[in-house]
């Protein structure tokens, strides 16, 4: 842990799945920034990274919402955030304003330091004392935008390595899109509901007992499905199995299903 002085200053990008279905990663995620001796804050000022305007071809709605975002987040030496999505959006804010604009340098600045979890931990502060208790076996999937856009890839590996008790086996086809996409599994259901069948047949023969991934948005595709089939799959976040916090009922799972009252 880093002294006070040294702690570097984290603004936490909550991200929308985060906040609405899910504030246990959210959870996590700071304790892992946390363990990594960060010091977080949640800017409260934060709203959507403005991806679903974006993809769409809403442009002028997407800079409004980059204007907000960007000034939420202005004066943290790093923005950290559970979603390889999400900040994906962040890295496209530059490409929303002219380079006559003064929000284009706003935008590239916040590009710099903005960082997925797995990624700022592995790339930026080599952390990997933990001290979790997890054991079973694993298989991960490699989201579209973490992948393509990031480059995240070994990051979450790398980290899930150095959890005793821990075994990856890794599925066939991990790069595969879960067929999620945001608005596409609503603009084409058939294509998307193939897409995601193809994704938990590899998961089931895998043979892993947990599904992890490091976006909310393909985890919750995947956990659906994999519940209307009765694969008895459990889905996490990484950031809940390396922080240590999977009490609490696995993605798709209720407290009532596990004996628990609410």
């Amino acid at each position: 842990m880093k002294d006070n002085k040294s702690q570097p200053v984290v603004g936490l990008f909550v991200t929308c799945l985060t906040d609405l279905y899910r504030p246990e990663v959210g959870f996590a995620t700071i304790k892992l920034l946390e363990m990594a001796g960060c010091r977080v804050e949640v800017p409260e000022q934060q709203t959507c990274c403005g991806q679903p305007a974006f993809n769409s071809g809403d442009f002028n709605t997407s800079a409004d919402i980059a204007r907000q975002t960007i000034a939420a987040l202005d004066g943290y030496e790093y923005v950290v955030a559970p979603s390889g999505s999400c900040i994906s959006m962040l890295h496209h804010y530059p490409e929303l304003f002219s380079a006559e604009d003064p929000w284009q340098a706003r935008a590239t600045a916040l590009k710099a330091r903005a960082f997925e979890i797995t990624a700022f931990l592995v790339d930026v502060l080599k952390f990997d004392q933990f001290s979790s208790q997890f054991s079973g076996s694993v298989t991960y999937h490699d989201s579209c935008s973490g992948l393509r856009e990031l480059g995240i890839k070994q990051q979450p590996r790398q980290l899930l390595a150095q959890l005793e008790g821990v075994e990856l086996k890794e599925m066939e086809e991990s790069e595969t899109c879960c067929g999620f996409g945001g608005t596409f599994c609503v603009k084409y259901p058939e294509i998307s509901n193939r897409m995601v069948g193809n994704k938990t047949e590899s998961i089931s023969q895998s043979g892993a007992q947990t599904l992890l991934g490091g976006d909310l948005g393909c985890l919750l595709n995947m956990a659906g499905k994999l519940q209307r089939e009765g694969k008895p799959v459990t889905v996490r976040h990484i950031v809940e199995v390396l922080a240590d916090m999977t009490s609490q009922p696995a993605l798709g799972e209720s407290a009532y299903a596990l004996g628990k009252s609410l």
